[in-house]
């Protein structure tokens, strides 16, 4: 396929194999598109080696994805960060020259704790990751796809719990709910500038955060991993958890001119578990 034949698109939080934003970024790559390849790059006091995509797979990943016939381009940034999300913008100016589509895909999800034990650097992280990021990612692409003149899409990835709340996940939940709302503002606000905003909301993904909130739901509900798996195969009426392959698939259409009319949608990819 080659409908994004040409086009630029920014990921963030796709600097690791197999994460979400590897997934997108291929699917997209596949389909034409020159990528950019975003993740924080090196650790923090809260954001360990094992939380994010550091600078080494950041180039590997690149790599992988430039022998599929397209521009691709490493560029690390802290989306907290307002210098860091100009310089992500602007380095792909001087790349590439243009901006077609941003996916504001980095996350924190994996800081499972009852509500009451939260700390407020713990919520204000989250919230600073899921929410003020695609706020700042958005603003800044948005500005030079407005003096592009070519329009554009800006790509949410939400969750399930963007519409339903889940235990020991409150500032992940609120990030979340957050990121709809924003997403729906922007759409209608550039909207006239022929700039497309949606979100696209998974259920349950086995990446290495999906583990991690397996091995612990499975814990807290005193199931062995193997139970837990079953019972969520159980709920969902397709039979299966989600696959990155099926977020990736959605960013695609969303991403193509086949979805040229379809702005201020939360789209579910959920196998049918999320109905809202």
């Amino acid at each position: 396929m080659s409908r994004l034949a040409g086009k630029v698109a920014i990921c963030t939080g796709a600097g690791r194999r197999n994460g979400l934003g590897f997934a997108i970024l291929e699917r997209l790559a596949r389909e034409g598109c020159n990528v950019v390849v975003s993740d924080l790059g090196s650790p923090d006091r809260f954001l360990g080696a094992d939380n994010i995509g550091a600078t080494d797979e950041m180039r590997a990943v690149t790599d992988e994805l430039a022998s599929l016939g397209v521009g691709a381009l490493a560029v690390p940034c802290d989306v907290r960060r307002e210098p860091d999300v100009k310089k992500l913008m602007d380095a792909t100016m001087e790349r590439f020259g243009r901006i077609d589509i941003l996916v504001n895909n980095a996350g924190v999800g994996y800081m499972l704790k009852p509500f009451l034990e939260n700390t407020l650097d713990e919520w204000q992280l989250v919230l600073d990751v899921n929410l003020t990021g695609p706020f700042l990612c958005s603003q800044h692409a948005a500005r030079h796809m407005i003096a592009g003149g070519r329009g554009g899409r800006i790509i949410n990835i939400a969750s399930q719990a963007a519409k339903s709340g889940f235990p020991h996940l409150a500032a992940y939940v609120s990030s979340k709910h957050g990121l709809v709302g924003l997403t729906r503002t922007l759409a209608i606000e550039l909207g006239s500038a022929g700039i497309t905003v949606n979100a696209v909301c998974p259920n349950h993904v086995t990446t290495g955060l999906g583990a991690k909130q397996n091995a612990y739901y499975a814990a807290l509900r005193g199931q062995t991993l193997d139970e837990f798996m079953a019972a969520m195969r159980n709920r969902i009426p397709l039979g299966r958890p989600g696959m990155p392959s099926d977020t990736a698939a959605a960013v695609a259409f969303l991403a193509s001119d086949d979805a040229q009319y379809i702005t201020g949608e939360a789209m579910n990819v959920s196998g049918g578990e999320e109905n809202h």
